[in-house]
C-alpha cells in the first residue's frame, strides 16, 4: 500500500513538473487548439490554447512504472499490457492532434481511420490478455455477485473489441469543457486502484494510482480558464486506460456503473442525431454532447465539472460498495 500511495504522489509531482516544462514548448511550437465551426461559439476565445497537454500525465505514469521496475519492486507485468494498449490509443490521438495542428483545422484523422486503428489495437490487447491467462470469458455481473458462465471465445472477443472502442471514444467525447474529462476520470482511477488492491494485484494498481496523482496535477493547468488542453492524445489514452483496466481486472460490465458519465455523454450525441433525423431538423438537446446543453442553459464550466465529477464519484462509490 505504501508503494502505491508513493507512486500516486510521485505521479502528481512528475505530472506537475512536466506541465511546467512542457507548456512553454507547446506555446513555442504553436501547437494550438482549433475550434470546430459547428461547436459552441462561446468557445472561440479558446482557439490557440496549447493542446497535447495529455503528455504530462502520460509520461508521468510511464516514468512511475519504469521507476518501480528499476527498483525491482514489480513481479506482475500485466500492467504493461494495459499501459501498452493505452499508449497505442494515445498514439492514435497524437496523430489526430498532429494533423489538426498541421492543417490548422479541428479535423485530424477520419472517423474510419480512427475506428480501424482502435479496433486493431483492441483486438491485439484482448488476444494478449487471453494467451497470458489474464482474460476470462466468464463475466462478473455487478450487484448480483454472479457470473454469466463461459461465453464463446470469438463472440466474447468481438463484443469486447466493440465495447473497448466505444468506451475509448466515450471518454474522448467527455473532453469538451475545461477540466471535465480529467475530473470525471479521477474517481474512476481511484476505484480501479482499490479493486486491483482488493484482488491482490498490487503491481496493476500502480498505473491508476499514478494517473490519479497525474490528473490532479494536470487539473492545475486545465481548470477554467484552461492553460492547456489534453487533446485527443490525452483523452484517447485515458479511454484506453479505463477500458484496459476493466478487462485486466475481469469486470468489464462494471464500466456501465463507473463510466455512467461517459455513457450519458455518448447517448446524448446518439439521441440528438437520431432525433434530428427523425424530426427533420428538430433537436432534443440545445447542443450535444450534453455538457454543451448545460452550458447553453447557463451553467458555468466550473459548475458542470463539479456536478459531473460528483456523479462519477458517487457511481464509483456505489460500484465499490457492491463489491463488498
Amino acid at each position: 500500500m505504501t508503494r502505491i500511495l508513493v507512486t500516486g504522489v510521485v505521479g502528481a509531482v512528475l505530472s506537475g513538473l512536466l506541465g511546467y516544462l512542457l507548456l512553454p514548448v507547446l506555446r513555442a511550437l504553436k501547437v494550438g487548439q482549433s475550434i470546430r465551426e459547428v461547436g459552441p461559439t462561446w468557445h472561440n476565445n479558446k482557439a490557440g490554447t496549447p493542446m497535447m497537454g495529455g503528455l504530462m500525465f502520460i509520461f508521468a505514469a510511464l516514468l512511475c512504472l519504469l521507476g518501480n521496475v528499476i527498483a525491482g519492486a514489480m513481479t506482475d507485468y500485466t500492467v504493461f499490457y494495459v499501459m501498452g494498449l493505452s499508449l497505442c490509443f494515445g498514439l492514435v490521438g497524437f496523430l489526430d492532434d498532429y494533423f489538426k495542428v498541421k492543417h490548422k483545422r479541428n479535423l485530424g484523422l477520419t472517423s474510419i481511420q480512427k475506428a480501424l486503428l482502435q479496433m486493431a489495437v483492441s483486438a491485439l490487447y484482448l488476444y494478449i490478455l487471453y494467451t497470458q491467462d489474464v482474460l476470462i470469458t466468464n463475466l462478473y455481473i455487478p450487484f448480483f455477485d454472479v457470473f454469466t458462465g463461459e461465453i464463446n471465445l470469438f463472440v466474447y472477443l468481438f463484443i469486447a473489441m466493440v465495447a473497448m472502442v466505444g468506451c475509448v471514444n466515450a471518454v474522448n467525447l467527455t473532453d469538451g469543457v475545461d477540466g471535465l474529462s480529467s475530473s470525471v476520470t479521477i474517481p474512476v482511477m481511484v476505484f480501479f486502484t482499490a479493486v486491483a488492491v482488493m484482488q491482490g494485484k498490487y503491481d496493476l494498481a500502480l498505473l491508476p494510482a499514478s494517473l490519479t496523482g497525474g490528473l490532479i496535477a494536470y487539473l492545475f493547468y486545465n481548470w477554467h480558464p484552461a492553460k492547456v488542453f489534453m487533446g485527443d492524445t490525452g483523452s484517447l489514452f485515458l479511454g484506453g486506460v479505463v477500458c484496459a483496466l476493466a478487462f485486466a481486472l475481469n469486470m468489464p460490465l462494471m464500466l456501465l456503473v463507473v463510466g455512467l458519465v461517459y455513457i450519458i455523454e455518448t447517448l446524448s450525441v446518439i439521441l440528438q442525431v437520431g432525433y434530428f433525423k427523425l424530426t427533420h431538423g428538430k433537436r432534443l438537446f440545445k447542443m450535444a454532447p450534453i455538457h454543451h446543453h448545460f452550458e447553453k442553459c447557463g451553467w458555468k464550466e466550473e459548475k458542470i465539472v463539479i456536478v459531473f465529477a460528483s456523479v462519477s464519484a458517487v457511481m464509483c462509490a456505489i460500484a465499490w460498495v457492491s463489491l463488498q
